[in-house]
């Protein structure tokens, strides 16, 4: 009950602030050259671990309010803006620091790299969620178009996974613990679905 009336009256905004400590911290760090022997490469996986994180939060929202009640439904278009916003943070820094927008090279790397081709679809399937992220969007689509477009957040936290623990070349824990973490919430919820298309097919057969 403490924590629920704690949810209640914190302000969305408070999601953005704290959502975006990491990024100041890193874009500082690398002004001031304290990013280590490769500062775009560290700025660039970091932004985009950060990008993964808000994903996995984002998706979370359900079953926590599903299994322990707790409800942070009014945080989660917060949640999925700052998540995109640190997936154009990651994509800029790639486009700019790291290939110096040449773009020759660019469209070389989404052909032959298949971690870059993962990760450019996943910034695609998600700026049409960013821009339709507002009241008046949802209004135009209907509610029920919207929720059905949105449903692309899903492949593309599954290629947002896929794309980090890819560019890691190695078998390492973290990224395979994300790539886990997005293959277990996708899996609640299909089974979730699942369960709940049964229970209505019985409750219209009785």
């Amino acid at each position: 009950m403490v924590l629920a009336s704690i949810i209640k009256r914190a302000p969305t905004w408070l999601v953005y602030l704290a959502g975006f400590i990491p990024a100041i911290y890193y874009i500082w760090a690398g002004v001031t050259n304290q990013l280590g022997a490769d500062p775009i490469a560290t700025l660039e996986n970091a932004l985009g671990e950060w990008a993964l994180i808000m994903l996995i939060a984002g998706l979370s929202v359900t079953p926590l309010l599903r299994i322990f009640g707790v409800s942070l439904v009014k945080f989660r278009r917060a949640i999925g803006l700052v998540a995109f916003a640190y997936v154009v943070l990651h994509f800029t820094t790639y486009l700019w620091l790291d290939r110096q927008w040449d773009w020759g090279a660019i469209w070389g790397d989404i052909l032959k790299r298949p971690y870059i081709t993962i990760g450019t679809l996943a910034f695609f399937l998600l700026l049409p969620l960013a821009l339709t992220s507002n009241n008046r969007a949802i209004s135009k689509l209907g509610a029920h178009s919207w929720r059905k477009l949105h449903r692309l957040v899903y492949p593309a936290a599954l290629f947002g996974a896929v794309h980090y623990a890819l560019l890691k070349k190695t078998w390492q824990l973290e990224p395979l613990l994300y790539v886990a973490a997005v293959v277990a919430l996708l899996t609640w919820r299909w089974v979730a679905k699942s369960k709940k298309r049964r229970q209505a097919e019985l409750a219209v057969s009785s």
